[in-house]
Formats: C-alpha cells, structure tokens, sequence
C-alpha cells in the first residue's frame, strides 16, 4: 500500500522536476520532497487505520457436526457421496432397523395385553366389590340365625328343667320331658353348624376386601392420567420407537461429509467418542482479526469489504454484526499455581469481529478454511474512504500472483 502511494508520488516528481523542469531541482527542492511523502503518509496511515482500519488476518470459520449415532447397529445404506453438497433432511445412512422393529412390535403387543389385564383387574375389583356385600350380608342372615338358635335353645333346656321336675313330682309327663331333651341337642347341633359357617364367611369378607383393596390400590396407581402398568409399557413402547426412527441419520442442516469412511457393513456404536463422520455446515462465520487499537470508532452496521484469495480481483460486501470482546489473554487458567507476572510478557493479542455478507453477495461461497484481507469503513472521513478502497482493490488483484517453485531432486 505504501509502496504504490510512494510509486504515484515519485512519478509526479519526476514529471515536475525532471521531465517537464518547471522547477529546479536543489538541496531545498530535495529536503521538501523527500520530507513530504515521510510526514503525509504517516498522517495518512495514522488516519486510516482509525477510521478505515484493514485486517491482514480474515478468516472464514464454519460448524463442524460430529455425526455419533444414537443407536448401536449394523449400517445397510450410505447414500451421500463425500465432498458433495448435502440438503437439510437428506439421508445420511441407515442402520438395519429390523431390532429395532422387532421391538417396537413385542412392546406393542405387550402393550395391548396390559392395557387387556387392566380390563380384567377392573372387572374383577367390581366382582370382588360385589362379592364383599354378598358376603357381609350371609355373614349377617348366619349371625341371625345363631342368635335365634341361642334363643330357642335357652327357651328349650329351661324347658327341659321344667318338664323334668314336673315328672319327677308326678304331675307331669316324662314323654314330653324327653322330646325337649331332643330338642335342646338338635339346637345345639344347628348352632354347632352355624357358628364354622359365620367364620367362614367373615373370613370370606376379609378376603375380599383385601383383594379388593388391592386391585383398588394397583389401578389407583397413575403417571400422566393413565394407569401406572400401562403407562410403563408405552413409555418403553416410545422410547423402542424413538430408537427404531434413529436408525435413520438425516444432514442437521445444508452442508458437505468430509472425508466419509461409513461403508454398508460397517457397525456403528453410540458411544460418544466414536463419531462416524464429519459434516461441515454450508453456514459461515467470517472473522476479521484487528489490533485492539484500530477498534476505536468501529461499530456493529459499519460497512466492510473483503478481498478472499479464493476470489482474485473480487470485493466481496459485508457489514460489522459485532466485536468479540474477549481471547484467550484474557482468561486465567483453572490451576492452583499463581499468575506468571514477568520481565517478558505476552505479546498483544487482537481481537475478532464478526462479518456478515451483504444481500448482493450473501449467496457467495466460502470454503471452511479460507482466508484473505479486508477493511472496515467507519462513519467518519469518509472522504479518506476511498484510499483504502483502492488499496483493497489493488490488494484483490495482486491475489492473481501465484509464487510456486517446483524443484525436482534426481
């Protein structure tokens, strides 16, 4: 830049001084000709690179997907060809699905026969509901019938004592003393019956009621206003269809496979420190490196031009979307041992501000990787603008010169 600026000024020199001599050359003509280009251009750089400052370092950086599949399984199909631009949605490779299908079907069916059991044990509790009132009440028509019998057989063995007495003193009959006698044993007999029967059906009630409670409490239990049984089995029956859709691996976003090793037959694990390939997204991130000092006037919206050696004699139109406040210099690091403060320290670092691409160019490509310089425009001088504009565009030209040797060794 300061060669040609240099260049331009010499040859108007030599028009004045020595082609065309309007003036003469002497030691004064000398001092003010060689002093004027000194002072102006260190003005001139000192102005530009507060209100246009360049970057030497722009860098265009894009996001790398390490594609880890979710699933542990053979691979059957690799439809993408590496280097070659892949579609958001597109197919990646697929995992045999057939497991995985496999298992989906047993959950399902696993699912209908819970979802069937739950039925049944609805049923049941209803059953078991109705068996307990039927129970209660037998226990109640035998608790009846014991206390009758009780009572007839009290009535029965004071008549035994009466008609006994009454015999014995002549006056009654001995026949009919008897026939109470006989009456007193079938009563106990009966209440000898009844009383195995009230047990039988008062543990029948109890029975029931813990069954009852039982059923009561397993069809209670819920997760998600569905019984607890079948909601197991569908989570399970979800998480064996979300595995089953992973056997799929579809592209997160337009982009390339760089170097695809993934052949049909390989298997692929889901362990996260093997991934299977690398997708690089078609999105960019351009990064313009400047001296802390030349931040001064920049802000987000400030107009940019680049000059990419992918795109000899092409300025590429970006604006400022934001100033990365921050680099590594600025972190400590997590140790126990104390920071370093010597005679030498580290140099300066520069900080990063982002570029985004213009409208006209924002269909551009750039490759992951590429580089090349650049200049920012602030809101101020802008008369002085136009010099480093040039200067630019001389810069994009000279990007056409390719310095290569080839040396062959015999």
């Amino acid at each position: 830049m300061e060669v040609l600026l240099l260049a331009i000024y010499a040859f108007f020199v030599w028009l004045i001084f020595f082609k065309f001599k309007w003036l003469q050359w002497t030691t004064t003509a000398a001092v003010v000709v060689i002093t004027i280009p000194i002072v102006s251009l260190a003005a001139l750089m000192l102005v530009l690179n507060v209100v246009a400052p360049s970057a030497l370092d722009v860098q265009v950086v894009k996001y790398v997907v390490q594609v880890i599949p979710r699933v542990t399984g053979r691979v059957i199909e690799v439809p993408v060809a590496p280097n070659r631009l892949v579609r958001r949605g597109e197919l990646l490779f697929r995992i045999d699905p057939r497991p995985f299908q496999y298992e989906v079907d047993r959950l399902r069916a696993q699912l209908a026969s819970t979802a069937a059991d739950v039925s049944a044990q609805r049923e049941e509790l209803h059953a078991a509901e109705a068996q307990i009132e039927v129970s209660a009440n037998r226990a109640l028509s035998i608790m009846s019938s014991i206390d009758a019998t009780r009572a007839k057989l009290r009535f029965s063995e004071l008549r035994v004592g009466q008609t006994k007495q009454l015999a014995v003193s002549g006056a009654g009959d001995l026949f009919e003393a008897q026939r109470w006698e006989t009456d007193v044993a079938q009563q106990r007999a009966d209440l000898g019956a009844l009383l195995p029967q009230l047990a039988a059906a008062e543990q029948e009630v109890t029975a029931s009621r813990a069954r009852a409670s039982a059923l009561r409490e397993r069809l209670g239990a819920e997760a998600g206003n569905e019984q607890a049984d079948v909601a197991e089995v569908r989570a399970q029956l979800r998480d064996a269809e979300w595995k089953l859709a992973e056997t799929s691996v579809y592209a997160p976003a337009d982009g390339h496979v760089i170097n695809l090793q993934l052949r049909p037959g390989s298997t692929v694990s889901q362990l996260p420190l093997q991934p299977v390939m690398s997708f690089v997204e078609q999105g960019h991130v351009i990064i313009a490196l400047f001296w802390q000092n030349e931040l001064h006037k920049v802000e987000p919206g400030n107009e940019a031009e680049l000059a990419m050696s992918t795109y000899p004699a092409r300025i590429i139109k970006a604006k400022v979307d934001s100033i990365i406040w921050a680099q590594g210099q600025g972190q400590l690091p997590l140790t126990g041992t104390l920071p370093q403060t010597g005679a030498a320290p580290k140099p300066e670092g520069r900080f990063a501000v982002k570029l985004v691409l213009d409208e006209r160019d924002k269909d551009v490509f750039l490759a992951a990787g590429a580089r090349g310089t650049g200049a920012i425009y602030t809101r101020h001088l802008h008369a002085v603008h136009i010099i480093r504009k040039v200067l630019l565009r001389v810069s994009s030209y000279l990007n056409w010169i390719i310095i290569k040797h080839h040396i062959s060794l015999h």
